[in-house]
């Protein structure tokens, strides 16, 4: 098989640059058009794909090569981009950087290399005018391997600063492609663990959105960038596909619970189709508003969120706590990640939770941030024992105690511990795992389902 849809990835030397606005905006502008545009994002990164579902119409997906292997970023970019007339993915922090200490693993260069993609490189520009020359300079010669093929300049401050810039950028082989003011109504709010996602603020992201899409569009030479775009090479491999990654569990459709609403944005796209895949039902529900579970509900999933935002609502929702407790308490499977974790304890704050762990959870000053090397310590409904899986922990919040008599994983750094719980049914844990890495803990936990 061979995938040839147009694809330009959207870097940056450093966050803070614009990339989510150019990206997004560019997404939204594509789409205007009538074109079928496929977001992806570089990273483990939950929010900005919430903004690009919103500025195409079509799930966001993560490209994470510590995550899910260089192995599959190519067909999980397929999967993803079937059917579409173009492709935008979102690079994260600086063009290369990424996992600490192992070279250009991770990075957005390398997920460049993978797809063959030519690079947009987002300029902040407010403060220098000649200089912009020697910084796009630096990164097109760094790495031979990565091709920078254009320059969008951010928060350019006026008409004759914008000559100085593409006067200075002459001169570097690397045309402007687009030159974008200072425009305050393209911002989007932030707190603790980054921008406020889509599903806290719908009507306001919408707006957002749209004025990002407009002042792409009059910045930018989309024609120019939609050429590029089509000058990606070819990439040859077959697109991943949860059926050919799972096998169905015999015996008849489960229904799984999935987790969503305002306090719990964070999922993969591919977590859910490889629960259908294996052979679940997946229902989705929101534990701010929802007081009884899916009917006929077999397992849970709640990934990640922000439930410490919403501790007070998530706790006058004593109906749905008490349905979740009886399942997990029942045997039923109950897969939580970070803040499904905080969910299941016995309390966030000061706020009683669902009881399911006899655990307390608490906001902390200190952010936890990084890519985790995991091993199973505890036989479960995800994984048996000694399964190896690659993680990434985000978080302001503790757990005390941090682990149960049966932890759910052993990680290696930043100092070897033990993590998590494994309890009857439940495995809860700060880790954020993708499935499509080991999709054998879909299948397992369906069968779970069937058997509990």
């Amino acid at each position: 098989m061979v995938t040839s849809v147009p694809r330009l990835v959207i870097a940056a030397p450093s966050s803070g640059s614009g990339k989510t606005t150019v990206a997004t905006g560019l997404m939204a502008a594509f789409a205007a058009r009538g074109l079928a545009v496929s977001p992806h994002k570089v990273g483990p990164d939950y929010i900005d794909p919430g903004y690009h579902t919103l500025a195409t119409g079509r799930a966001g997906r993560n490209l994470d090569a510590y995550l899910c292997g260089a192995e599959l970023i190519a067909p999980l970019f397929a999967h993803g981009a079937r059917g579409c007339d173009l492709a935008v993915v979102e690079g994260v922090m600086g063009l290369y950087d990424g996992a600490a200490g192992q070279g250009d693993l991770a990075s957005t260069a390398q997920v460049a290399k993978l797809l063959r993609a030519p690079v947009v490189l987002v300029v902040d520009a407010s403060s220098q005018s000649r200089s912009v020359a020697a910084l796009v300079h630096g990164f097109a010669s760094w790495d031979p391997g990565v091709r920078v093929a254009g320059v969008i300049l951010n928060k350019v401050g006026s008409d004759r600063h914008e000559e100085m810039l593409r006067e200075a950028l002459d001169a570097s082989g690397v045309p402007v492609l687009g030159a974008l003011r200072r425009a305050p109504q393209v911002d989007t709010p932030s707190r603790h663990l980054g921008l406020v996602p889509v599903a806290e603020r719908r009507a306001d992201a919408v707006d957002a959105v749209r004025a990002m899409a407009e002042q792409v569009r009059r910045g930018c030479d989309l024609d120019a960038l939609f050429a590029l775009a089509r000058g990606a090479g070819e990439l040859t491999g077959a697109a991943w596909d949860a059926a050919e990654a799972v096998v169905p569990e015999p015996g008849g459709q489960k229904i799984v619970a999935l987790a969503a609403g305002p306090a719990f944005t964070f999922s993969y796209a591919e977590h859910a189709e490889l629960l259908v895949a294996a052979g679940a039902d997946v229902v989705t529900f929101d534990p701010l508003r929802d007081e009884q579970l899916p009917e006929g509900t077999s397992g849970l999933v709640i990934g990640g969120g922000f439930p410490e935002v919403y501790a007070p609502e998530l706790s006058a929702n004593e109906p749905l706590r008490k349905a979740v407790a009886e399942l997990a308490f029942g045997g039923a499977p109950v897969a939580a990640e970070c803040a499904g974790l905080l969910y299941l304890s016995r309390e966030l704050d000061g706020q009683p939770m669902c009881g399911v762990l006899d655990v307390t959870a608490r906001m902390d000053e200190r952010l936890t941030l990084g890519y985790r090397d995991a091993v199973a310590v505890s036989d479960s409904v995800l994984a048996a024992a000694g399964t190896r899986m690659r993680g990434h922990e985000f978080h302001r919040t503790v757990v005390e105690p941090g682990a149960g008599a049966a932890p759910a994983w052993g990680v290696r750094a930043p100092r070897p511990r033990v993590e998590g719980f494994v309890q009857q049914g439940v495995h809860a844990s700060y880790l954020h795992t993708h499935w499509a890495s080991v999709p054998g803990v879909a299948r397992r936990f369906v069968e779970r389902c069937l058997t509990s």
